[in-house]
């Protein structure tokens, strides 16, 4: 048997006893071992390709290190390492960018917090540099994708739309659809976030195109669902739409058994509380999809739908509180949640008044439980949007009532009736003339 046989049988045995082991130390520490050791001068499919696996395997042993910091740290370290890019520049331009694309996606979905997402720009730039050394146009491109989601979760909007645009001018050259859909959706996002409705719906209306000449992914399909329940909550107010947009990519991310199924699974409970229909929301949550779901924040969800079915600001107030990282640091939950509080608050306010001609103010404050500047303020708005009919008398510290005039409609009826007798007879006349 010749030395490089030997050497490969060698190797081989390691790696398999590596993958069947259940430690995960002497998996890595195996993996590892692989790589350094492994001869560069022998031409062998069969090391080649362990290789290849004992890098992936090592990135996903990273990602599911007890501690994330730690476990993101080494994955960087191998993502630039020079043992993968020396590993790299020997094998195909296709099984070097699957690797690449494999890892960076391990790290970027550790990504978990702000400071991480910035590392995580520094981390595609790196990997985007090495591509453009290589001249990788496609890796670079993909790359490039990913560079641009990470400034959206990093909140780095500036930066992000001048490379959205960019990219989309030079993947519609090459004509890379399943691209194209991806960057079109994340500049709808971003556009989203800028607050710009009107160019973030063309650019997601784009995307569905695109999407409609080639099959989608279910998780990308699931995304462009959850754009769209998106942007009919916050643009339109229109959350029976919504509702069904966020089903649908629910059960997307759900086929695909991804964890991003819990959000659409929350702005479908936080569309039923817009809707009025609270009652709902336990039938959703006792589902047997939605039951693995369950957790802080959809317990968050129902702690507020049951304040909005009793129509108790101390409740929704409690829960706000009790709740406060699941409901208020979601833009979107956070947005909805203050419409509904001014809601409630305004019901509450006119069902209080309602007996009264005249009232004091402090008396609405104690019984709403309320300062009585914030309940002054409200009151002042509603008397301003003509919800409410009625003056304040801040001297006095009162609020007076007006009672609704009666108009008699009988004369607008009579008018009416007359200008359709009037079509009726210009007919008759018309019709009488042909004869």
């Amino acid at each position: 048997m010749a030395t490089s046989d030997v050497i490969e049988w060698g190797i081989t045995e390691k790696f398999h006893q590596a993958e069947t082991s259940d430690n995960p130390s002497e998996k890595k520490e195996t993996f590892s071992e692989i790589l350094n050791s492994c001869p560069t001068t022998i031409d062998s499919e069969v090391l080649v390709g362990i290789q290849e696996q004992c890098i992936i395997g090592l990135g996903k042993q990273y990602s599911l290190e007890v501690e994330p910091l730690d476990g993101a740290q080494k994955l960087e370290d191998l993502i630039i390492g020079s043992n993968t890019k020396a590993f790299l520049n020997r094998v195909s331009k296709a099984k070097a960018g699957k690797i690449v694309k494999i890892l960076v996606d391990l790290y970027l979905n550790m990504a978990k917090n702000a400071e991480h997402h910035h590392k995580a720009v520094e981390v595609c730039k790196q990997c985007i540099g090495w591509a453009k050394e290589e001249r990788r146009q496609f890796l670079r491109q993909s790359l490039e994708a990913r560079l641009i989601s990470q400034y959206f979760n990093a909140e780095l909007y500036d930066d992000a739309l001048p490379l959205a645009k960019t990219l989309l001018k030079e993947i519609k050259v090459v004509d890379d659809k399943g691209l194209l859909v991806e960057v079109q959706l994340l500049e709808s996002r971003i556009y989203e976030a800028l607050g710009n409705l009107q160019k973030s719906r063309a650019s997601l209306t784009s995307a569905r195109t695109t999407a409609n000449s080639i099959y989608c992914p279910p998780q990308l399909q699931a995304s462009l669902d959850m754009q769209s329940g998106i942007l009919h909550a916050i643009d339109d107010n229109d959350f029976k739409t919504a509702f069904s947009y966020f089903f649908e990519a629910f059960e997307g991310y759900d086929s695909a058994t991804d964890s991003k199924a819990l959000l659409p699974l929350k702005y479908m409970l936080l569309c039923k509380i817009m809707l009025n229909q609270p009652d709902d929301v336990q039938g959703i949550v006792s589902g047997k999809l939605a039951s693995k779901y369950s957790g802080r924040h959809i317990e968050a969800l129902k702690a507020v739908a049951v304040a909005s079915q009793r129509r108790s600001l101390s409740d929704f107030k409690g829960a706000l509180e009790a709740f406060e990282v699941e409901l208020c640091q979601d833009t979107i939950i956070s947005k909805h949640l203050d419409r509904l509080h001014d809601t409630m608050l305004e019901q509450a306010l006119s069902r209080i008044i309602e007996p009264y001609s005249r009232v004091q103010i402090h008396h609405i404050s104690k019984l709403i439980q309320l300062e009585q500047d914030v309940v002054e303020g409200k009151l002042s708005q509603m008397i301003l949007d003509k919800k409410l009919n009625g003056i304040l008398d801040q001297g006095q510290g009162i609020v007076i009532i007006f009672e609704d005039d009666l108009t008699d409609k009988t004369y607008d009826f009579g008018v009416h009736t007359i200008g359709n007798l009037g079509k009726v007879v210009d007919e008759l006349f018309n019709q009488a003339k042909k004869l």
